[in-house]
Protein backbone atom coordinates (compact mmCIF):
# COMPACT_ATOMS: atom_id res chain seq x y z
CA UNK A 1 0.00 0.00 0.00
CA UNK A 2 3.16 2.27 0.23
CA UNK A 3 2.59 5.64 -2.12
CA UNK A 4 6.31 6.01 -3.04
CA UNK A 5 6.31 4.87 -6.60
CA UNK A 6 9.79 4.24 -7.16
CA UNK A 7 10.13 2.66 -10.36
CA UNK A 8 7.84 3.81 -12.90
CA UNK A 9 6.16 0.73 -14.86
CA UNK A 10 5.05 1.13 -18.18
CA UNK A 11 2.36 -1.15 -19.06
CA UNK A 12 2.13 -3.41 -22.22
CA UNK A 13 -1.43 -3.87 -24.02
CA UNK A 14 -2.74 -7.02 -24.42
CA UNK A 15 -3.21 -7.56 -27.83
CA UNK A 16 -4.16 -11.29 -29.39
CA UNK A 17 -2.95 -12.68 -26.83
CA UNK A 18 0.26 -10.84 -26.41
CA UNK A 19 1.55 -8.02 -24.02
CA UNK A 20 3.11 -5.80 -26.35
CA UNK A 21 4.80 -2.62 -26.96
CA UNK A 22 2.32 -0.14 -28.98
CA UNK A 23 3.92 0.39 -32.56
CA UNK A 24 3.10 3.75 -31.94
CA UNK A 25 6.10 3.93 -29.64
CA UNK A 26 4.14 6.40 -27.46
CA UNK A 27 2.35 5.97 -24.02
CA UNK A 28 0.37 7.68 -21.77
CA UNK A 29 1.16 8.79 -18.43
CA UNK A 30 -1.26 7.92 -15.67
CA UNK A 31 -1.58 10.34 -13.12
CA UNK A 32 -2.81 9.75 -9.34
CA UNK A 33 -5.43 11.97 -8.16
CA UNK A 34 -3.90 12.21 -4.78
CA UNK A 35 -0.51 11.40 -4.94
CA UNK A 36 -0.87 14.45 -7.87
CA UNK A 37 2.25 12.63 -9.97
CA UNK A 38 2.50 9.90 -12.59
CA UNK A 39 2.41 6.51 -11.14
CA UNK A 40 2.94 4.49 -14.63
CA UNK A 41 2.49 4.70 -18.40
CA UNK A 42 0.17 2.81 -21.01
CA UNK A 43 0.37 2.24 -24.30
CA UNK A 44 -1.10 4.48 -26.78
CA UNK A 45 -2.40 2.12 -29.03
CA UNK A 46 -2.52 2.46 -33.01
CA UNK A 47 -5.56 1.95 -35.34
CA UNK A 48 -3.64 -0.91 -37.09
CA UNK A 49 -3.61 -2.72 -34.11
CA UNK A 50 -7.04 -2.35 -33.60
CA UNK A 51 -7.72 -3.78 -36.86
CA UNK A 52 -5.60 -6.52 -36.02
CA UNK A 53 -6.87 -6.99 -32.36
CA UNK A 54 -10.54 -7.46 -33.67
CA UNK A 55 -9.67 -9.55 -36.75
CA UNK A 56 -7.92 -11.87 -34.33
CA UNK A 57 -10.61 -11.82 -31.81
CA UNK A 58 -13.29 -13.27 -34.86
CA UNK A 59 -11.00 -16.05 -35.65
CA UNK A 60 -10.63 -17.30 -31.78
CA UNK A 61 -14.21 -16.58 -31.64
CA UNK A 62 -15.53 -19.54 -33.47
CA UNK A 63 -13.51 -22.44 -31.46
CA UNK A 64 -14.60 -20.45 -28.35
CA UNK A 65 -17.87 -20.59 -29.27
CA UNK A 66 -17.85 -24.39 -29.85
CA UNK A 67 -16.74 -25.08 -26.32
CA UNK A 68 -19.23 -26.09 -23.70
CA UNK A 69 -20.54 -23.77 -21.14
CA UNK A 70 -18.93 -25.77 -18.50
CA UNK A 71 -15.70 -25.68 -20.41
CA UNK A 72 -16.18 -21.33 -20.99
CA UNK A 73 -16.78 -21.57 -17.32
CA UNK A 74 -13.64 -23.27 -16.21
CA UNK A 75 -11.52 -20.23 -17.63
CA UNK A 76 -14.08 -17.77 -16.01
CA UNK A 77 -13.91 -19.47 -12.53
CA UNK A 78 -10.05 -19.66 -12.34
CA UNK A 79 -10.25 -16.03 -13.13
CA UNK A 80 -12.32 -15.41 -10.23
CA UNK A 81 -9.87 -17.50 -8.19
CA UNK A 82 -6.54 -15.49 -9.41
CA UNK A 83 -8.57 -11.82 -8.96
CA UNK A 84 -8.91 -12.84 -5.29
CA UNK A 85 -5.19 -14.26 -5.04
CA UNK A 86 -4.53 -11.11 -6.05
CA UNK A 87 -6.32 -9.05 -4.51
CA UNK A 88 -4.22 -6.83 -2.61
CA UNK A 89 -1.87 -5.67 -5.44
CA UNK A 90 -5.24 -5.24 -7.63
CA UNK A 91 -6.64 -2.65 -4.63
CA UNK A 92 -3.39 -1.05 -4.49
CA UNK A 93 -3.61 -0.04 -7.68
CA UNK A 94 -7.09 0.74 -7.93
CA UNK A 95 -6.44 3.16 -4.56
CA UNK A 96 -3.22 4.84 -6.48
CA UNK A 97 -5.27 4.98 -10.28
CA UNK A 98 -8.18 6.26 -9.14
CA UNK A 99 -7.66 7.55 -5.66
CA UNK A 100 -10.75 4.96 -4.31
CA UNK A 101 -9.66 3.73 -0.36
CA UNK A 102 -7.79 0.71 -0.20
CA UNK A 103 -11.12 -1.38 1.90
CA UNK A 104 -13.48 -0.08 -0.85
CA UNK A 105 -11.11 -0.65 -3.69
CA UNK A 106 -10.35 -4.53 -2.24
CA UNK A 107 -14.12 -5.03 -2.02
CA UNK A 108 -14.48 -4.06 -5.35
CA UNK A 109 -12.07 -6.82 -6.22
CA UNK A 110 -13.88 -9.48 -4.48
CA UNK A 111 -17.47 -8.41 -5.53
CA UNK A 112 -15.84 -8.87 -8.77
CA UNK A 113 -14.88 -12.37 -8.35
CA UNK A 114 -18.30 -13.39 -6.75
CA UNK A 115 -19.65 -11.54 -10.04
CA UNK A 116 -18.02 -13.64 -12.43
CA UNK A 117 -18.68 -16.94 -10.65
CA UNK A 118 -22.06 -16.30 -10.38
CA UNK A 119 -22.01 -14.99 -14.32
CA UNK A 120 -21.13 -18.51 -15.32
CA UNK A 121 -23.74 -20.49 -12.63
CA UNK A 122 -26.28 -17.93 -14.35
CA UNK A 123 -24.95 -19.07 -18.21
CA UNK A 124 -25.34 -23.12 -17.21
CA UNK A 125 -28.55 -22.15 -15.66
CA UNK A 126 -30.18 -20.22 -18.91
CA UNK A 127 -32.68 -23.19 -20.81
CA UNK A 128 -33.52 -22.93 -23.96
CA UNK A 129 -37.36 -23.44 -24.56
CA UNK A 130 -39.66 -26.18 -27.78
CA UNK A 131 -42.66 -24.86 -29.20
CA UNK A 132 -45.30 -26.61 -30.72
CA UNK A 133 -46.45 -25.32 -34.32
CA UNK A 134 -50.47 -25.85 -33.15
CA UNK A 135 -49.75 -23.34 -30.36
CA UNK A 136 -50.73 -21.00 -32.82
CA UNK A 137 -54.68 -21.30 -34.62
CA UNK A 138 -53.89 -22.92 -37.74
CA UNK A 139 -50.46 -23.90 -36.82
CA UNK A 140 -49.54 -27.63 -37.42
CA UNK A 141 -48.48 -30.02 -35.08
CA UNK A 142 -45.43 -31.17 -36.82
CA UNK A 143 -43.38 -28.18 -36.84
CA UNK A 144 -41.17 -27.92 -33.26
CA UNK A 145 -39.10 -24.83 -32.92
CA UNK A 146 -36.22 -25.24 -30.92
CA UNK A 147 -35.15 -21.76 -29.53
CA UNK A 148 -31.14 -21.83 -28.39
CA UNK A 149 -28.98 -18.47 -27.74
CA UNK A 150 -25.89 -18.08 -30.18
CA UNK A 151 -23.17 -15.89 -29.30
CA UNK A 152 -23.11 -11.83 -31.09
CA UNK A 153 -19.25 -11.96 -32.26
CA UNK A 154 -16.90 -9.61 -31.03
CA UNK A 155 -18.34 -7.49 -28.25
CA UNK A 156 -16.37 -3.84 -27.48
CA UNK A 157 -16.55 -3.59 -23.74
CA UNK A 158 -16.08 0.02 -22.90
CA UNK A 159 -15.52 0.71 -18.76
CA UNK A 160 -15.44 4.02 -16.72
CA UNK A 161 -12.59 4.92 -14.41
CA UNK A 162 -14.99 4.97 -10.82
CA UNK A 163 -15.09 1.19 -10.61
CA UNK A 164 -12.19 -0.18 -12.81
CA UNK A 165 -12.38 -3.51 -12.24
CA UNK A 166 -15.91 -4.54 -11.14
CA UNK A 167 -17.97 -2.16 -13.97
CA UNK A 168 -15.32 -3.78 -16.37
CA UNK A 169 -15.78 -7.41 -15.62
CA UNK A 170 -19.58 -6.98 -15.36
CA UNK A 171 -19.43 -6.85 -19.03
CA UNK A 172 -16.39 -8.92 -20.13
CA UNK A 173 -17.36 -12.12 -17.76
CA UNK A 174 -20.87 -12.16 -19.44
CA UNK A 175 -19.54 -11.41 -23.12
CA UNK A 176 -16.99 -14.32 -22.89
CA UNK A 177 -19.59 -16.04 -20.88
CA UNK A 178 -21.82 -15.96 -23.83
CA UNK A 179 -19.16 -17.24 -26.31
CA UNK A 180 -18.29 -13.95 -28.10
CA UNK A 181 -14.47 -12.55 -28.34
CA UNK A 182 -14.16 -9.26 -26.52
CA UNK A 183 -11.99 -5.93 -27.19
CA UNK A 184 -11.83 -4.09 -23.73
CA UNK A 185 -11.05 -0.32 -24.00
CA UNK A 186 -10.72 0.97 -20.21
CA UNK A 187 -10.73 4.45 -19.34
CA UNK A 188 -7.56 5.84 -19.55
CA UNK A 189 -8.00 6.51 -16.11
CA UNK A 190 -8.77 3.18 -14.88
CA UNK A 191 -6.24 1.73 -17.63
CA UNK A 192 -3.35 0.10 -15.08
CA UNK A 193 -6.49 -1.71 -12.58
CA UNK A 194 -7.85 -3.10 -16.21
CA UNK A 195 -4.60 -4.15 -16.92
CA UNK A 196 -4.39 -5.92 -13.50
CA UNK A 197 -7.61 -7.23 -14.11
CA UNK A 198 -6.28 -8.88 -17.17
CA UNK A 199 -3.25 -10.36 -16.23
CA UNK A 200 -5.31 -12.29 -13.78
CA UNK A 201 -7.64 -13.57 -16.79
CA UNK A 202 -4.11 -14.26 -18.86
CA UNK A 203 -2.68 -16.37 -16.29
CA UNK A 204 -5.88 -18.89 -16.46
CA UNK A 205 -4.94 -19.96 -20.56
CA UNK A 206 -7.30 -18.49 -22.33
CA UNK A 207 -7.08 -18.96 -26.11
CA UNK A 208 -4.55 -16.94 -27.64
CA UNK A 209 -6.47 -13.23 -29.34
CA UNK A 210 -9.39 -14.37 -28.08
CA UNK A 211 -9.77 -10.89 -25.83
CA UNK A 212 -7.82 -7.79 -26.41
CA UNK A 213 -6.76 -4.95 -24.34
CA UNK A 214 -6.58 -1.38 -25.96
CA UNK A 215 -5.56 1.26 -24.29
CA UNK A 216 -5.10 4.73 -26.41
CA UNK A 217 -6.08 7.76 -26.99
CA UNK A 218 -10.11 8.52 -27.10
CA UNK A 219 -9.18 11.22 -30.19
CA UNK A 220 -7.22 8.05 -31.93
CA UNK A 221 -9.33 4.80 -31.13
CA UNK A 222 -12.29 6.09 -29.66
CA UNK A 223 -14.44 6.70 -32.40
CA UNK A 224 -12.38 4.16 -34.50
CA UNK A 225 -13.61 1.14 -32.49
CA UNK A 226 -17.17 2.20 -32.06
CA UNK A 227 -17.48 2.59 -35.78
CA UNK A 228 -15.67 -0.60 -36.33
CA UNK A 229 -17.34 -2.76 -38.94
CA UNK A 230 -15.89 -6.04 -37.21
CA UNK A 231 -17.79 -5.32 -33.58
CA UNK A 232 -21.14 -6.65 -33.01
CA UNK A 233 -22.01 -5.76 -29.82
CA UNK A 234 -21.19 -2.45 -27.56
CA UNK A 235 -21.42 -2.49 -24.06
CA UNK A 236 -20.55 0.93 -22.49
CA UNK A 237 -20.62 2.44 -18.92
CA UNK A 238 -19.72 6.53 -18.70
CA UNK A 239 -21.02 9.74 -19.12
CA UNK A 240 -24.21 10.88 -21.13
CA UNK A 241 -22.45 13.21 -23.48
CA UNK A 242 -20.32 10.14 -24.69
CA UNK A 243 -23.66 7.84 -24.57
CA UNK A 244 -25.48 10.26 -26.90
CA UNK A 245 -22.38 10.12 -29.38
CA UNK A 246 -22.10 6.87 -29.22
CA UNK A 247 -25.65 6.39 -30.06
CA UNK A 248 -25.48 8.02 -33.36
CA UNK A 249 -22.23 6.93 -34.09
CA UNK A 250 -23.35 3.15 -34.64
CA UNK A 251 -25.59 1.72 -37.22
CA UNK A 252 -27.98 -1.40 -36.47
CA UNK A 253 -25.45 -2.40 -33.98
CA UNK A 254 -26.97 -3.39 -30.50
CA UNK A 255 -25.78 -1.07 -27.52
CA UNK A 256 -26.22 -0.88 -24.31
CA UNK A 257 -25.44 2.20 -22.37
CA UNK A 258 -25.25 2.81 -18.97
CA UNK A 259 -24.75 6.51 -18.39
CA UNK A 260 -24.95 9.39 -16.11
CA UNK A 261 -27.70 10.17 -13.02
CA UNK A 262 -29.16 13.14 -11.15
CA UNK A 263 -30.60 10.55 -8.40
CA UNK A 264 -33.04 12.11 -6.04
CA UNK A 265 -33.45 11.40 -2.64
CA UNK A 266 -37.63 12.10 -1.79
CA UNK A 267 -37.77 12.41 1.80
CA UNK A 268 -41.65 12.64 2.98
CA UNK A 269 -42.72 14.30 6.40
CA UNK A 270 -43.04 10.97 8.18
CA UNK A 271 -40.06 9.67 7.29
CA UNK A 272 -38.00 7.43 9.66
CA UNK A 273 -35.08 10.30 9.88
CA UNK A 274 -32.63 7.72 10.78
CA UNK A 275 -32.92 5.43 8.19
CA UNK A 276 -33.09 8.58 5.79
CA UNK A 277 -29.90 10.86 7.10
CA UNK A 278 -27.54 7.50 6.95
CA UNK A 279 -28.79 6.52 3.61
CA UNK A 280 -28.53 9.61 1.76
CA UNK A 281 -25.49 9.87 3.92
CA UNK A 282 -23.66 6.73 1.66
CA UNK A 283 -25.42 7.67 -0.89
CA UNK A 284 -24.20 10.85 -1.19
CA UNK A 285 -20.69 10.91 -0.22
CA UNK A 286 -19.50 7.51 -0.26
CA UNK A 287 -16.17 7.52 -2.35
CA UNK A 288 -16.64 11.41 -2.98
CA UNK A 289 -20.25 11.31 -5.42
CA UNK A 290 -18.62 9.56 -8.14
CA UNK A 291 -20.87 7.25 -8.86
CA UNK A 292 -23.25 7.55 -11.08
CA UNK A 293 -25.45 6.00 -8.96
CA UNK A 294 -24.74 8.53 -6.18
CA UNK A 295 -27.33 10.61 -4.44
CA UNK A 296 -27.52 13.51 -6.21
CA UNK A 297 -30.32 15.79 -4.67
CA UNK A 298 -32.74 15.80 -1.83
CA UNK A 299 -36.45 16.64 -2.05
CA UNK A 300 -37.38 17.04 1.23
CA UNK A 301 -41.02 18.26 2.80
CA UNK A 302 -40.59 21.41 4.14
CA UNK A 303 -42.29 20.14 7.25
CA UNK A 304 -39.03 17.95 8.13
CA UNK A 305 -36.61 20.41 6.17
CA UNK A 306 -34.38 22.29 9.12
CA UNK A 307 -34.41 18.75 11.19
CA UNK A 308 -32.98 16.77 7.99
CA UNK A 309 -30.21 19.75 6.74
CA UNK A 310 -29.21 19.73 11.02
CA UNK A 311 -28.28 16.07 11.10
CA UNK A 312 -27.04 16.39 7.27
CA UNK A 313 -24.53 18.96 8.70
CA UNK A 314 -23.64 16.98 11.78
CA UNK A 315 -23.34 14.03 10.18
CA UNK A 316 -21.26 15.56 7.26
CA UNK A 317 -18.60 17.11 9.58
CA UNK A 318 -17.82 13.58 11.12
CA UNK A 319 -16.93 12.50 7.50
CA UNK A 320 -13.12 12.21 7.49
CA UNK A 321 -11.70 13.65 4.55
CA UNK A 322 -7.80 13.42 2.76
CA UNK A 323 -6.00 10.40 1.75
CA UNK A 324 -7.70 6.90 0.00
CA UNK A 325 -4.76 5.11 1.81
CA UNK A 326 -6.07 6.01 5.07
CA UNK A 327 -9.59 4.82 3.81
CA UNK A 328 -11.13 8.66 4.05
CA UNK A 329 -14.53 9.00 2.83
CA UNK A 330 -13.84 12.23 1.09
CA UNK A 331 -11.17 11.99 -1.25
CA UNK A 332 -9.54 13.88 -3.71
CA UNK A 333 -11.54 13.82 -7.09
CA UNK A 334 -9.91 11.82 -10.38
CA UNK A 335 -8.67 15.50 -11.57
CA UNK A 336 -7.83 19.13 -11.03
CA UNK A 337 -10.77 19.83 -14.15
CA UNK A 338 -13.52 17.79 -12.32
CA UNK A 339 -13.08 19.93 -9.44
CA UNK A 340 -13.33 22.46 -10.79
CA UNK A 341 -16.40 21.49 -12.82
CA UNK A 342 -18.04 21.03 -9.02
CA UNK A 343 -16.63 23.96 -7.75
CA UNK A 344 -18.23 26.27 -10.44
CA UNK A 345 -21.73 24.73 -9.54
CA UNK A 346 -20.90 25.03 -5.80
CA UNK A 347 -20.52 28.77 -6.85
CA UNK A 348 -22.90 29.15 -9.39
CA UNK A 349 -25.61 28.27 -6.59
CA UNK A 350 -24.21 30.39 -4.03
CA UNK A 351 -24.24 33.58 -6.17
CA UNK A 352 -27.44 32.86 -6.36
CA UNK A 353 -28.75 32.90 -2.89
CA UNK A 354 -28.67 29.03 -2.01
CA UNK A 355 -27.42 28.91 1.63
CA UNK A 356 -23.94 27.31 2.88
CA UNK A 357 -25.08 24.63 5.22
CA UNK A 358 -21.30 23.58 5.58
CA UNK A 359 -18.48 22.68 3.70
CA UNK A 360 -17.31 24.72 0.14
CA UNK A 361 -13.52 24.40 1.03
CA UNK A 362 -10.94 22.74 -1.36
CA UNK A 363 -7.43 21.82 -1.93
CA UNK A 364 -5.93 21.16 -5.15
CA UNK A 365 -8.81 18.24 -6.32
CA UNK A 366 -9.37 17.63 -3.00
CA UNK A 367 -12.97 19.56 -2.46
CA UNK A 368 -14.63 19.59 1.00
CA UNK A 369 -18.07 17.75 1.78
CA UNK A 370 -20.26 20.61 1.06
CA UNK A 371 -24.36 20.87 2.02
CA UNK A 372 -26.33 23.63 0.18
CA UNK A 373 -29.96 24.13 1.21
CA UNK A 374 -32.78 26.63 -0.21
CA UNK A 375 -31.57 25.22 -3.80
CA UNK A 376 -33.78 26.19 -6.25
CA UNK A 377 -34.74 25.57 -9.86
CA UNK A 378 -32.68 28.47 -11.29
CA UNK A 379 -29.32 26.85 -10.16
CA UNK A 380 -27.32 24.51 -12.07
CA UNK A 381 -26.49 22.28 -9.10
CA UNK A 382 -30.55 21.37 -9.11
CA UNK A 383 -30.08 19.55 -12.31
CA UNK A 384 -26.53 18.99 -13.63
CA UNK A 385 -24.66 15.98 -12.14
CA UNK A 386 -21.39 17.08 -10.50
CA UNK A 387 -19.73 13.56 -9.90
CA UNK A 388 -18.40 15.01 -6.49
CA UNK A 389 -19.20 15.51 -3.03
CA UNK A 390 -21.99 18.20 -3.20
CA UNK A 391 -25.55 17.99 -2.33
CA UNK A 392 -27.63 20.28 -2.75
CA UNK A 393 -31.35 20.52 -1.08
CA UNK A 394 -34.69 21.54 -2.28
CA UNK A 395 -37.50 22.04 -0.18
CA UNK A 396 -41.10 21.09 -1.26
CA UNK A 397 -44.77 21.26 0.04
CA UNK A 398 -46.23 17.96 -1.36
CA UNK A 399 -44.74 14.58 -2.81
CA UNK A 400 -46.44 15.69 -6.01
CA UNK A 401 -44.02 18.92 -6.07
CA UNK A 402 -41.23 16.41 -5.15
CA UNK A 403 -42.45 13.64 -8.33
CA UNK A 404 -42.58 17.04 -10.26
CA UNK A 405 -39.03 18.18 -9.74
CA UNK A 406 -37.28 14.37 -10.08
CA UNK A 407 -39.11 13.84 -13.09
CA UNK A 408 -38.04 17.34 -14.81
CA UNK A 409 -34.59 16.33 -15.05
CA UNK A 410 -32.96 14.75 -17.74
CA UNK A 411 -31.66 11.87 -15.72
CA UNK A 412 -33.45 8.54 -14.99
CA UNK A 413 -30.86 6.26 -13.16
CA UNK A 414 -32.37 5.44 -9.79
CA UNK A 415 -33.88 7.26 -7.11
CA UNK A 416 -34.91 7.06 -2.95
CA UNK A 417 -37.92 7.35 -1.17
CA UNK A 418 -38.17 7.53 2.20
CA UNK A 419 -41.41 7.24 3.90
CA UNK A 420 -43.23 4.77 6.96
CA UNK A 421 -46.16 4.56 4.90
CA UNK A 422 -45.53 1.79 2.30
CA UNK A 423 -48.35 2.47 0.25
CA UNK A 424 -47.79 5.96 -0.23
CA UNK A 425 -44.02 5.15 -0.92
CA UNK A 426 -44.89 2.56 -3.74
CA UNK A 427 -47.47 5.40 -4.89
CA UNK A 428 -44.98 7.46 -5.22
CA UNK A 429 -42.66 4.90 -6.40
CA UNK A 430 -44.79 4.58 -9.18
CA UNK A 431 -44.60 7.89 -10.56
CA UNK A 432 -41.18 8.39 -10.37
CA UNK A 433 -38.93 8.14 -13.58
CA UNK A 434 -36.33 6.00 -12.75
CA UNK A 435 -35.07 2.78 -13.71
CA UNK A 436 -35.10 1.50 -10.12
CA UNK A 437 -36.50 3.18 -7.04
CA UNK A 438 -35.41 2.29 -3.86
CA UNK A 439 -37.52 2.47 -0.75
CA UNK A 440 -35.84 3.41 2.45
CA UNK A 441 -32.52 2.63 1.26
CA UNK A 442 -29.48 4.42 -0.81
CA UNK A 443 -29.40 4.44 -4.64
CA UNK A 444 -26.78 1.64 -5.40
CA UNK A 445 -26.13 -0.78 -8.16
CA UNK A 446 -26.55 -4.24 -7.02
CA UNK A 447 -27.06 -6.70 -6.04
CA UNK A 448 -25.32 -7.29 -9.59
CA UNK A 449 -27.61 -10.18 -10.21
CA UNK A 450 -30.85 -7.13 -9.43
CA UNK A 451 -31.95 -5.97 -13.38
CA UNK A 452 -29.56 -2.33 -13.93
CA UNK A 453 -31.06 0.17 -16.14
CA UNK A 454 -31.55 4.22 -16.35
CA UNK A 455 -34.27 5.68 -18.92
CA UNK A 456 -34.13 9.27 -20.49
CA UNK A 457 -30.37 10.46 -20.93
CA UNK A 458 -29.75 7.58 -18.08
CA UNK A 459 -29.00 4.77 -20.60
CA UNK A 460 -30.11 1.85 -23.07
CA UNK A 461 -31.00 -1.28 -22.50
CA UNK A 462 -30.41 -3.39 -19.39
CA UNK A 463 -27.25 -4.80 -16.99
CA UNK A 464 -27.44 -7.00 -14.40
CA UNK A 465 -25.70 -10.95 -14.72
CA UNK A 466 -28.92 -12.30 -16.35
CA UNK A 467 -29.85 -9.62 -18.37
CA UNK A 468 -26.07 -9.11 -19.62
CA UNK A 469 -25.88 -12.08 -20.98
CA UNK A 470 -29.19 -11.63 -22.93
CA UNK A 471 -27.68 -8.79 -24.41
CA UNK A 472 -24.20 -10.08 -25.21
CA UNK A 473 -26.36 -13.05 -27.28
CA UNK A 474 -28.98 -13.49 -29.71
CA UNK A 475 -32.00 -15.83 -30.14
CA UNK A 476 -31.46 -18.92 -32.84
CA UNK A 477 -34.66 -20.27 -34.16
CA UNK A 478 -34.46 -24.15 -35.92
CA UNK A 479 -37.93 -25.35 -37.14
CA UNK A 480 -37.82 -29.56 -37.46
CA UNK A 481 -40.63 -30.31 -40.31
CA UNK A 482 -41.77 -33.77 -39.16
CA UNK A 483 -43.33 -35.99 -41.54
Amino acid sequence: MASNVSELTTYKAYLQGEWKKSSSDETIAIQSPYLRKTIGYVQAVTQGEVDEAIKAAHKAQKSWAELSLSERGAYLDKWADELVNNSEDIATAIMQEVGKGFKDAKKEVVRTADLIRYTVQEALHMHGESLKGDGFPGGDQKKIGIVERAPLGVVLAISPFNYPVNLAASKVAPALMAGNGVIFKPATQGSISGIKMIQALDKTGLPKGLLSLTTGRGSVIGDYLVEHKGIDMISFTGGSGTGRHLSKQTAMIPLVLELGGKDPALVAEDADMDVAVKSIMNGAFSYSGQRCTAIKRVLVNEKVADELVARLKSEIEKLTVGSPEEDSTIVPLIDDKSADFVQGLIDDALNKKATLVTGNKRQDNLIYPTLLDKVTEDMDVAWIEPFGPVLPVIRVKSDEEAIELANRSEFGLQASIFSQDIDRALEVARQVEAGTVQINGRTERGPDHFPFLGVKASGMGVQGIHHSLLSMSRERVTVLNLK
